[in-house]
């Protein structure tokens, strides 16, 4: 039995696998672009039946404690989350902010986030168990490979969050790369006499081009400003779900223009060359880190070539010399 696990773990079989990890991920990025089509409709149309969940959450609030609403059953997950009492003890309505930031919208991310909350702590602790155990121990007494395998259940409980806030700051980085460009397009259709409604539809189908993420949230901003009783509403929801301090800025003039009367065209000038200082200032930032950054691979992979190269055919005279 040993045997046989120290040989399907030997170094050949290691460097086999990394070589074919490493060929399919060749393969799969260059042509998984090709194969996949383009997901802003799909995406967009998600998106689009957000008013219908809304005005469904008002239906449950207005007709709350009557019992005459009919739930359906979601599968084995929310049969899980419900009896394992989960939806109390997570804290969902920061679970839901949370998810709603990541573009995962509805009852079932909530519901798989919990689930795999209390799952991926029991898969990822007894696993480490189990190789500590039949695999290699590297020396370590059973206490200290029990302490190892409940600290690998620590990070398993935490990996679906760092999963979550993963996808939220790809989300953030491209609404940050976009936001000038949108606020551009939502000041010429302001001077140009639309309404705020009709510029934030007419921008969130442009920019879709460039930014999904943002295309979303503008076509979900529009939904609300259609929907609830005050667009004020929607222009706070719009920054609390994006978290970024431009698009913060933008929604707190529009509050202000929305309450005061003053002329939006001006201010959205403003604020798109701020933005758009802020990106360039960004991008600088990142240029100047890269010497830094490059001097570690410099040193470890390009200097040893280069004395290769230089010093190599004078050691080869030298060594020819002796002879």
């Amino acid at each position: 039995m040993y045997n046989f696990i120290d040989q399907f773990f030997s170094v050949e079989i290691a460097i086999m696998a990394l070589v074919g990890l490493a060929t399919f991920g060749t393969i799969i990025t260059i042509v998984g672009p090709m194969l996949a089509g383009s997901k802003l409709s799909t995406r967009m149309k998600s998106v689009s039946t957000e008013r219908d969940v809304l005005r469904k959450a008002r239906l449950v609030e207005l007709k709350a404690g009557n019992g005459s609403l009919r739930h359906e059953n979601q599968g084995p997950v929310k049969a899980i989350v419900e009896k394992l009492h989960l939806d109390k003890a997570l804290d969902p309505e920061k679970t839901r902010e949370k998810l709603k930031s990541a573009g995962l919208r509805g009852p079932a991310p909530l519901m798989m986030f919990m689930f795999f909350q209390i799952v991926m702590p029991v898969l990822v602790g007894i696993g480490m168990a189990l190789y500590l155990t039949y695999i290699n121990d590297h020396g370590h007494e059973p206490t200290m490979r029990f302490g190892l395998s409940i600290g690998a259940a620590l990070v398993g409980y935490y990996l679906p969050t760092l999963f979550v806030h993963n996808i939220v700051q790809k989300r953030k980085d491209s609404i940050r790369k976009a936001w000038p460009d949108a606020l551009d397009l939502l000041l010429i259709c302001v001077q140009s006499g639309m309404s705020i409604e009709a510029a934030f539809k007419l921008v969130s189908s442009e920019i879709g081009t460039q930014s999904i993420p943002l295309a979303e949230e503008l076509t979900l901003t529009t939904a609300e400003m259609s929907y609830l009783q005050e667009r004020r509403q929607a222009y706070e929801n719009l920054g609390i779900r994006t978290g970024l301090e431009g698009v913060k800025s933008v929604t707190t003039s529009l509050m202000q223009a929305e309450r005061y009367g003053t002329p939006l065209s001006q201010a959205l000038r403003v604020l798109a060359q701020e933005n758009r200082d802020m990106r360039m200032a960004e991008a600088e930032r990142k240029a100047a880190a890269l010497p830094p950054k490059l001097t570690v691979p410099m040193i470890t992979f390009f200097l040893p070539v280069l004395f290769v190269v230089i010093l190599g055919p004078a050691i080869i005279q030298a060594l020819a010399t002796l002879k």
